[in-house]
């Protein structure tokens, strides 16, 4: 049986006068008009070339003239829903940390859908050949398989499908990365506790969507769960990304370094919702989704 329609989503915002030392959720009620990703067209094509990695390497090429785009997506301020609070601040601590690796960042604030998707379209469209990789980072309200724009909702897919090998050429061989500090529905996790005592000369045909990453701030599932976030300090998923770029970000692979950011949003942090038992001192576990082919280094801001 399919999921009930997302407008029977059942959601929970915290009071908008709640105090700052307080839990919120990314999470809110919408009505979904069915929108098709018939925007993102997949037709047959070739896969290009490309300056991606030679086909026995371990790790991806990062040493490219450029690190790479890391769009930043930050919805704060909606049409019709609750704004974040808090989400300027992991806009502000994603953005210093990204640039010490050699992203380039382009922080994009509270866009409506058809901003979003032109925004998406017009990075894929350009030449990525001189970059390491590119970098999505959505933060915004959300439900199972659902994001918020400023004036509607989009399939989460919609990110990355502009990046695949037949969409984005340029970028075929190379990490594409997607991070997504969203609710997926409605449901809280209560915890359990625990007692301690360039260019190759060989070529070869890849999938068009290899070499893609997803991290979700939290799980999915037949209801999905929140995601939580805090009004001063931020959401947690991304305070914990940001802190293991800061000590790991040049040293740990990718997938190495989002084991610890599960870890870490999974131990140090729980919810404080006084007077609601419903949702105090609940927890969250981030996601990953890897379909990438070798380990991502993202190394000294040294090129070659």
């Amino acid at each position: 049986m399919e999921r009930e329609k997302i407008e029977n989503c059942h959601e929970k915002e915290i009071a908008e006068h709640v105090s700052e030392n307080e839990s919120q959720t990314d999470a809110w009620a919408f009505d979904f008009k069915s929108r098709g990703t018939d925007s993102v067209a997949h037709d047959a094509a070739d896969v290009s070339a490309g300056p991606g990695c030679d086909k026995d390497a371990e790790e991806y090429n990062m040493r490219h003239p450029k690190r790479g785009v890391a769009l930043i997506l930050n919805h704060q301020e909606f049409a019709d829903v609750a704004p974040r609070r808090g989400s300027s601040r992991d806009c502000e601590n994603l953005c210093a940390e990204l640039e010490k690796l050699g992203f380039e960042t382009r922080v994009h604030q509270d866009l409506t859908y058809i901003a979003l998707s032109a925004v998406l379209t017009e990075t894929a469209l350009e030449d990525h050949s001189t970059a390491d990789c590119i970098m999505v980072i959505a933060m915004t309200h959300g439900d199972s398989g659902y994001l918020h724009s400023r004036d509607t909702v989009y399939h989460t897919q919609e990110l990355w499908l502009h990046f695949t090998g037949d969409m984005c050429p340029t970028l075929v061989g190379k990490p594409k990365i997607f991070f997504i500090q969203a609710c997926r529905g409605t449901m809280v996790d209560s915890g359990v506790s625990v007692d301690v005592t360039d260019s190759y000369t060989t070529s070869y045909v890849l999938p068009t969507q290899a070499d893609i990453l997803i991290a979700y701030s939290t799980v999915d599932g037949t209801d999905g769960y929140y995601s939580w976030r805090n009004p001063r300090s931020g959401s947690w998923f991304i305070q914990a990304l940001c802190h293991e770029l800061q000590t790991h970000g040049r040293t740990r692979d990718l997938l190495t370094l989002l084991t610890f950011v599960c870890r870490r949003v999974a131990i140090d942090y729980q919810s404080t919702v006084p007077g609601d038992e419903n949702m105090d001192r609940k927890k969250q576990i981030p996601v990953i989704t890897s379909m990438l082919t070798r380990l991502v280094y993202f190394g000294q801001n040294q090129r070659v």
